[in-house]
């Protein structure tokens, strides 16, 4: 039924990676707009150069869909591993979302090498204690 559907690991993950690219792209045409690139010539430093519109929007394209491609990611793999931990231990609590938090911290800070692993588990598993706690108990 459409219900079991709603519930399965996939849809939720499936679901959280576009929520994920839709936040990101905010976050991302944001920060474009903020701080635009403006690629200067290095062999002539002392002479600024402005951009075209279209360099402007094409940065901005760009910078969007980098957010939105990372925050799709992180949305994806921390939706499946939270699912597949509350589907193992048959209980919906504030662990699973630390457990989810620290493996998908630590996964992501790997590719920086095993100390950044360490610290990007321990970060994001206290991130999602925190918001796990707020969304709990908020009235």
């Amino acid at each position: 039924t459409m219900d079991t559907v709603m519930e399965s690991c996939v849809f939720k993950s499936v679901m959280s990676c576009v929520i994920g690219y839709g936040l990101g792209c905010a976050i991302g045409l944001f920060s474009a707009s903020v701080n635009p690139s403006i690629q200067n010539d290095p062999s002539a430093p002392h002479i600024e150069r402005t951009q075209t519109a279209r360099e402007i929007f094409n940065d901005m394209r760009k910078t969007t869909h980098s957010y939105g491609k990372n925050f799709a990611t992180i949305g994806l793999v921390f939706a499946g591993i939270e699912c597949v931990i509350e589907s193992q231990r048959g209980v919906s609590d504030w662990k699973n979302g630390t457990y989810a938090g620290g493996v998908t911290g630590g996964l992501i800070g790997l590719r920086a090498g095993v100390k950044a692993g360490i610290f990007g588990a321990a970060g994001f598993a206290a991130f999602s204690t925190v918001i796990d706690y707020y969304m709990r108990h908020r009235n």
